[in-house]
C-alpha cells in the first residue's frame, strides 16, 4: 500500500494534486482543508495517503494530518459513504468540528455539507459515535462537561459555532454552567 508521499508539488487543481516523487507523478485527491494549507507549486510536500483499489480504478487520497486521514478512514467504513462523500465531509467540516458534531449528536451541522441528507447525517452520527478516538476528541470534551453544556446552550439559543466558541474562550476555566451561560451571553451582547 502507499501510505505516504514525499515529493514536489507539481500541480494544484482542486480537489486534485499532482505530486512529483523522483520523476513519477502521483495524482492525489485531497479535501479542501488540506488543499488550503498546501505550499506553493514547486515546494516540497509530505502527504499521508489512503489507497483505494476498485475494479475500474486505483485512487489515491492525500491528507496533511493523521487526524484527517483517520477521520477519512472512519467515514469510508460507513455503509453508503464512499471516498468522494468522505472528502466532501472533510472539506465542509474540520476534523474537530466533525468530532464535536458527533459528540453532541448535531445532525444539522452535517446536513449543511453538500450531498449529505438527513438520513445519511443521522447514520453518520450513529456509526461514528465513540470512533473518532482521543486524538480527535471534540473541543467540548476537552473543556469538561460544564463547557460542553454551555456550548450546547449557546447553539440552542441560535448562536453559530464561531460565536459560541469565541464566547467559551472568554470564560474562566472552572466556571459553572449557569454562571457560564450568563457570562457568555453578556460577552456576545457586546
Amino acid at each position: 500500500m502507499i501510505g505516504r508521499l514525499t515529493g514536489t508539488l507539481a500541480e494544484k487543481n482542486p480537489p486534485q494534486l499532482l505530486v512529483d516523487v523522483n520523476g513519477v507523478g502521483y495524482e492525489v485527491d485531497v479535501p479542501m482543508s488540506t488543499f488550503y494549507n498546501l505550499p506553493a507549486l514547486g515546494e516540497r510536500i509530505v502527504l499521508l495517503t489512503h489507497f483505494v483499489v476498485r475494479e475500474d480504478a486505483q485512487l489515491l487520497y492525500g491528507f496533511l494530518t493523521h487526524e484527517e486521514r483517520g477521520a477519512f478512514r472512519q467515514l469510508v467504513k460507513i455503509s453508503g459513504v464512499g471516498p468522494r462523500t468522505a472528502l466532501a465531509i472533510l472539506s465542509g467540516l474540520s476534523v474537530a468540528e466533525l468530532a464535536q458534531a458527533v459528540s453532541l449528536q448535531e445532525s444539522g451541522r452535517l446536513v449543511k455539507v453538500p450531498g449529505i441528507g438527513k438520513k445519511t447525517a443521522e447514520r453518520l452520527l450513529l456509526e461514528l459515535k465513540g470512533k473518532l478516538g482521543d486524538a480527535l476528541a471534540a473541543p467540548a470534551a476537552q473543556h469538561g462537561d460544564a463547557q460542553a453544556d454551555i456550548l450546547q446552550a449557546l447553539l440552542a439559543l441560535g448562536y453559530n459555532d464561531r460565536e459560541a466558541a469565541a464566547a467559551l474562550k472568554a470564560l474562566p476555566a472552572e466556571v459553572g454552567v449557569s454562571e457560564g451561560i450568563k457570562l457568555a451571553l453578556k460577552a456576545l451582547a457586546r
